[in-house]
């Protein structure tokens, strides 16, 4: 079975990497991005090359031969809006339209529950209403409706929509706050963190990308949402943690009504790397019915929010030497504080 995955080089891509042979060999396996591969971190048989899914005639290309095509470019929050739609809309289309023209078996589409925007009801299904915060969330839900666009003209895609996913070489905004654990700072929770926001953990979601890649097509072409099983609210799963790293770092809450247009304020002037869909939803309950996945798919996830957490947090504490910094535009490099690191002085 031949496959090729988009975004090979990103945070997903890494983990999808490391799993991959459970489905078909290494050398079955193409992974292409627009960023650079550490080529160490990937076995030597997996093809790792540039690839731009803007470019329709590479797509073109790419597709040929290909059983299955999982599909992780995206272009996060904190780019230009003008990448963000050509990469996430334009891009998404591409790989659909090659894969289409070269009669591809089935695209696993990497989707985000970040098309729910901020909704007022809990838990939410894959039937609510879509409403994306900002160019990324809107992006997010342009690109599901060019794969419903597809399934149409007859292109099996399965749409698998994450919780926010963390694990083992996570950076990026998760990073700023194992920085602060670390530190032994108090943690500042926008709310009183009594609200519960369901993450994910990576490994799990890996799994249901393999189950959706082999499973019969009748169940896969659909949309499901994925996360954790089982979490707790903001205060115990973070506090968790807290007590895991053992600094004397604790969960601080702050009114959200003074917190909230402040972030905003220092998002506009880009002083700080956390964007509104961050802040907007960080003092809301989050969290998606995963039961469609697990019934439809026979998907379980194995960790929970605060196993995923620690188990993210020690790997930083172990790989911390090795971390780059960046400016926010891959989930695998550590994002710079900004305005951030100012407050943490009086924390």
């Amino acid at each position: 079975m031949k496959i090729i995955v988009t975004g090979g080089a990103g945070f997903l891509g890494f983990h999808i990497s490391q799993k991959i042979n459970r489905i078909t060999e290494f050398n079955n396996c193409t992974f292409f991005d627009i960023a650079e591969f550490e080529k160490d971190e990937y076995n030597k048989n997996i093809n790792c090359i540039y690839g731009d899914v803007r470019d329709k005639a590479q797509m073109d290309e790419m597709m040929k031969g290909a059983d299955v095509v999982i599909h992780c470019a995206a272009a996060l929050p904190l780019w230009k809006k003008k990448d963000i739609f050509e990469t996430n809309v334009d891009g998404t289309r591409n790989v659909m339209q090659s894969s289409l023209n070269n009669n591809v078996n089935r695209v696993i589409h990497i989707s985000s529950t970040a098309v729910y925007g901020v909704p007022d009801v809990h838990p939410l299904y894959e039937d609510h209403p879509r409403e994306g915060v900002g160019p990324y969330g809107t992006s997010k839900v342009m690109a599901e409706e060019v794969c419903e666009e597809y399934r149409k003209k007859g292109l099996p895609i399965c749409i698998l929509r994450p919780k926010s996913f963390i694990g083992t070489a996570r950076l990026g905004v998760f990073q700023i706050l194992y920085d602060w654990v670390e530190t032994g700072v108090k943690i500042p929770i926008i709310g009183n963190g009594k609200n519960r926001y369901q993450l994910f953990e990576v490994e799990d979601l890996v799994d249901a990308i393999l189950l959706a890649s082999t499973l019969p097509l009748d169940k896969i072409n659909d949309t499901f949402n994925v996360g954790a099983k089982e979490f707790k609210t903001v205060n115990e799963d973070v506090g968790a943690m807290c007590e895991y790293a053992g600094t004397g770092s604790r969960v601080m809450t702050t009114p959200s009504g003074l917190i909230k247009p402040l972030l905003r304020f220092f998002e506009i002037i880009n002083v700080s790397p956390l964007y509104k869909w961050i802040y907007g939803t960080a003092d809301t309950d989050s969290f998606v019915s995963i039961d469609k996945a697990r019934t439809q798919l026979g998907w379980e996830p194995k960790y929970s929010n605060s196993e995923a957490l620690i188990r993210s947090y020690q790997w930083y504490l172990d790989n911390k030497h090795t971390i780059q910094q960046g400016t926010g535009v891959t989930h695998r490099i550590a994002w710079k504080q900004g305005i951030l690191s100012f407050f943490k002085k009086f924390l």
